[in-house]
């Protein structure tokens, strides 16, 4: 579902679409190691959306605003900013991930060395993610991770 975001993100910013591809590969690795159990993957998985949905709510307000669309084109049946209903669209992809990770990973019954795991893959997955952000990313996307991390 996240995949799809980015894909349609893409097709109306075309700023975004190196960053976005590279982002998608995030997914499909979580995809691939989750299904194999690994803690490291779960961790992925659960890192970076949570992260993302952070910023969304807290720093950015994409997520207000995504509600403020649905709710104008619930009642208006048309809306004036599509890219804004994809945000929240992303947002709720990522919600199903982060749950969808949270149960699969206390389902392996994880051991000590798994919530290590768990922990490592999450930084892993975040500094890929800020990396690409800061080598690939439009400006303004350079700039929120700036104004995040206070640099």
């Amino acid at each position: 579902m996240f995949v799809l975001g980015l894909t349609i993100a893409a097709v109306f910013a075309p700023e975004w679409r190196v960053l976005h591809v590279l982002q998608a590969l995030i997914y499909v690795v979580v995809v691939a190691m989750t299904r194999r159990k690994s803690a490291m993957g779960f961790g992925a998985g659960l890192s970076v959306p949570l992260f993302w949905n952070a910023l969304s709510i807290f720093v950015t307000g994409d997520t207000r605003d995504g509600l403020r669309e649905l709710w104008t084109l619930a009642r208006t049946g048309q809306t004036q900013h599509p890219d804004v209903l994809v945000s929240l669209f992303a947002f709720c992809g990522h919600l199903l991930i982060i749950i969808g990770c949270a149960v699969g990973f206390i389902r392996i019954k994880p051991a000590t060395r798994q919530w290590v795991q768990f922990l490592v893959g999450g930084v892993i997955a975040l500094a890929y993610l800020i990396a690409i952000v800061f080598v690939f990313g439009p400006p303004q996307a350079v700039e929120l991770l700036k104004r995040v991390f206070g640099i």
